[in-house]
């Protein structure tokens, strides 16, 4: 992720402006995700603390999410605002460090997803508020650290190397935890099913953002340090900036009650237009009779 701080850059080393980095179609999509994400996200996360004050455990990693990706709006907003400068190139290296904290809170609501349905016991009793926000902090340590080996191996090899494959690691944790999850789920008959639909919708949304949103711009961080293109660049900037609204729909599968809900909101719009439609359709076949017996 390092070429999100060095396309700042020309030949020479100097700072260029922003739209050497984001084109004008991909200031319109940060804007857009800016004016929509950053109010949501805000109330998401007041709403999500009012359970942790509660005494809920689970929703800790998922306002941990929503800060990271506060943090990247924040800094998209100061680069297309200020368009150049070293503050441009300081914005963007918060955001990647946010970036890696957010793929990092992934994993943990992935696990914590897991961890409820294959060792209900262990989890029951070894989960905590404490836990779960030394868990938090190991979390966003972790990009610091990555940042500082990153820092030392520069002069042996690609800094977008080392990092764009520390970010890899999480793919195949993500598919194993949905993988087990639905395994043991199928076996489970003391989980309520609305609890099941909220476990495997959260670790489904968490795999889905990872493989569509940040998979293509890890793959072309990587095929540009080899010099090679797989995925165009404009195209993974684009996908990646909508990464926190997908993270906000994690807010659904947090409040009991919100996915039965949404289904059955979704459920009504569907019979009612299937109503519609037959209705349609009757009124059409009373025409046709009319007209044929005329």
């Amino acid at each position: 992720m390092e070429d999100l701080y060095n396309a700042f850059k020309n030949d020479t080393g100097v700072f260029v402006g922003v739209e050497h980095f984001f084109p004008a179609a991909l200031h319109v999509t940060a804007w857009v995700v800016i004016s929509i994400g950053l109010p949501l996200t805000l109330l998401a996360i007041c709403a999500l603390y009012s359970l942790v004050r509660d005494g809920h455990v689970a929703p800790i990693y998922v306002i941990n999410l929503l800060v990271s990706d506060l943090i990247q709006m924040c800094c998209l907003a100061i680069a297309v605002t200020l368009h150049s400068g070293h503050i441009v190139g300081i914005s963007m290296n918060i955001y990647e460090i946010g970036l890696m904290a957010s793929v990092g809170f992934m994993v943990c609501v992935a696990l914590e997803r897991y961890l409820v349905i294959t060792c209900p016991l262990w989890y029951r009793f070894r989960r905590s508020i404490k836990v779960s926000v030394v868990v938090s902090f190991m979390v966003w340590a972790f990009p610091f650290i990555l940042l500082f080996l990153n820092y030392l191996l520069s002069n042996i090899m690609d800094p977008s190397i080392l990092l764009s494959t520390c970010l890899l690691l999480p793919f195949p944790l993500l598919i194993f935890f949905l993988a087990g999850t639905l395994k043991a789920l199928s076996a489970s008959i003391s989980v309520p099913p609305e609890e099941k639909r909220r476990i495997v919708g959260a670790l489904v949304l968490v795999l889905l953002n990872y493989t569509l949103l940040f998979l293509p711009m890890i793959i072309w961080v990587l095929a540009a340090a080899t010099h090679s293109l797989i995925f165009d660049r404009n195209l993974c900037l684009a996908l990646i900036q909508f990464s926190p609204l997908v993270d906000l729909v994690l807010y659904v599968f947090m409040r009991k009650g919100a996915v039965d809900k949404l289904l059955a909101c979704l459920c009504r719009c569907r019979m009612t237009r299937e109503q519609e439609q037959g209705e349609s359709n009757t009124v059409n076949d009373d025409t046709t009779e009319r007209v044929s017996s005329v």
